[in-house]
């Protein structure tokens, strides 16, 4: 079963923890912090260890077919989540092929609420969700220069590649029934994703410069030992066109996700059948 999803938001947020959920048979995650990884996201702090908290909210309302036709038989599905957690990332002061490397993680919860259809009431489950780790290397090919803001960091001014590797670690609360019915909090599977950013710094323009980012993720599950089930590769990509004025930035982010290879249940292939948004 293939998925194709677009999100977009009109103000850029910054980086958090966690997963992002898109409903397919079983319903999938892919690799990235909770909130996406849109800002700078080739880019690592200076040495240091940092933390922080993030959220995010998500809803589904509306199954499609894969010919993009809303289907009746699922006109009353209607899901609406939460999630948080706290992250870490630690950035050690070393040099690794004219670059610094990066290792975070997160730990999140929360809830999830609904159902498929309108004549089973709605209900919600809550717990630990699954958490997500990452290992990065960056390297910035440009100039700094100072901000006209005091207390605001350096502008990196030029390109930043990075590449990475993330994995989600299923210690989620999952039951099978009730990921049956699309209610979930953990997805009861690895997957393992290398990842590729890039980060682009203009000289400034309306500010202090704009920015163009993106970070592709290249997910690849293992089977969910509960159900046989099998998620095909899904590739995702968190992009961001903001502009830097001191500590802040605004502008336009978002992710884009689709689903490559067709899910697999005891080996046999499952046809594309829809998408919800």
């Amino acid at each position: 079963m293939r998925v194709t999803a677009l999100f977009s938001v009109l103000t850029a947020a910054a980086i958090g923890c966690g997963c992002t959920d898109a409903l397919a048979a079983e319903g999938i995650a892919v690799a990235g912090p909770i909130g996406g990884n849109d800002l700078r996201s080739a880019q690592l702090p200076p040495a240091g260890v940092y933390g922080g908290l993030g959220f995010s909210r998500s809803g589904s309302r509306e199954f499609f077919d894969i010919s993009g036709n809303l289907v009746p038989a699922l006109n009353g599905l209607d899901f609406a989540g939460n999630i948080g957690g706290a992250f870490l990332l630690y950035v050690p002061d070393i040099q690794v092929l004219g670059g610094s490397i990066g290792v975070g993680g997160d730990v999140v919860g929360g809830n999830s609420c609904g159902h498929l259809f309108a004549t089973i009431p709605k209900r919600c489950v809550a717990g630990i969700g699954d958490s997500y780790v990452e290992v990065d290397w960056s390297r910035f090919f440009g100039t700094l220069r100072p901000s006209k803001y005091p207390g605001a960091l350096p502008i990196a001014e030029g390109l930043t590649v990075a590449l990475g590797f993330g994995v989600i670690v299923p210690i989620g609360k999952y039951n099978v029934v009730d990921a049956a019915q699309g209610l979930r909090l953990g997805s009861n599977i690895w997957d393992f994703a290398p990842t590729v950013a890039f980060t682009y710094m203009t000289r400034p323009v309306f500010a202090e410069g704009t920015e163009i980012s993106a970070r592709l993720y290249w997910n690849n599950y293992l089977t969910n030992p509960a159900t046989h089930y099998l998620t095909g590769t899904v590739l995702n990509v968190d992009f961001a066109i903001t502009e830097r004025l001191g500590k802040f930035q605004a502008g336009l982010a978002g992710v884009y996700g689709v689903q490559v290879a067709d899910d697999r249940l005891f080996g046999v292939p499952v046809p594309p059948d829809g998408a919800t948004r």
